[in-house]
């Protein structure tokens, strides 16, 4: 797929996903979906690929949420149209099928968070497993102040987050949180100057490209499961994940890597 609404680029091992809407403030519609999905499909197809990172063009925005300006009034095409949800919407084409998509990479994911990040636009950062903001971060869930609910998963990923008080707090008034405020609660897990950025970004992303990427796949897999299972079946899945990584050769490269105080030298085998 060619996009037109997002710079998909890979390199080192890392996949980066830029939503390219500056002057719509990276906002979300269908042919964005798309192409999320389509990208989030072809990074996770690649066994190149290690991480990934989300950020947005500009410096304003992360994502604004949908566009919700109709085509006559500067917008090209609304994110949530009246008409009926079929099952390959929400699979395909519909903000959930994004979240689905990016929530089904097995490799690490980080939102770089440059600007605002609102509703749908939280919640795709929401959906990745790190995010680091500069101070021009600002986020809303955004959803009270139209009288709708969260479309992308932001009422389940959220308190999960910041806790369930927290959440409800944020979810009801829909006020925004600061940079600083978000680093307190929880939402970032690191602030850094806007210059800075995509700069501190990429060191955390190589850090985690040089590990062993096999025995950090299995990691994400139980960080994940484990919050959906008893502790006695968390043991189980950690023990069998073990026997899987210690029959790769990245494991034994790792040992002698180790033992010859030295930087392990990783292929994803």
């Amino acid at each position: 797929m060619a996009y037109k609404n997002i710079i998909l680029k890979k390199q080192d091992h890392i996949a980066t996903v830029t939503l390219n809407r500056p002057r719509r403030l990276n906002s979300l519609n269908e042919e964005v979906f798309q192409e999320l999905i389509d990208a989030f499909d072809n990074v996770g197809r690649d066994a190149e690929m290690r991480v990934l990172v989300i950020t947005g063009a500009g410096d304003r925005a992360f994502s604004s949420g949908a566009d919700l300006k109709l085509p006559g009034e500067g917008g090209e095409q609304a994110a949530y149209e009246r008409k009926p949800i079929l099952a390959r919407d929400i699979e395909r084409t519909w903000p959930q099928g994004t979240i689905r998509a990016l929530r089904r990479l097995e490799i690490p994911t980080i939102a770089a968070i440059n600007g605002v990040a609102t509703g749908g636009g939280y919640d795709l950062a929401l959906a990745c497993d790190i995010r680091i903001g500069s101070e021009n971060a600002r986020f809303m869930v955004a959803f009270a102040r139209l009288g709708v609910t969260p479309i992308m998963g932001g009422s389940w990923t959220l308190p999960r987050i910041v806790g369930f008080a927290k959440a409800a707090e944020l979810l009801f008034t829909g006020n925004f949180v600061e940079a600083e405020e978000a680093y307190r609660i929880g939402l970032l897990n690191k602030l850094v100057p806007h210059s800075k950025l995509m700069e501190e970004t990429m060191v955390m992303a190589g850090t985690i490209a040089s590990r062993p990427p096999i025995g950090i796949r299995m990691s994400k897999m139980l960080l994940y499961r484990d919050q959906e299972v008893s502790l006695e079946t968390a043991l189980e899945m950690a023990c069998m994940s073990s026997a899987i990584v210690q029959n790769t050769e990245d494991f034994d490269e790792a040992i002698a890597a180790f033992r010859e105080k030295r930087q392990a030298i990783v292929k994803g085998k």
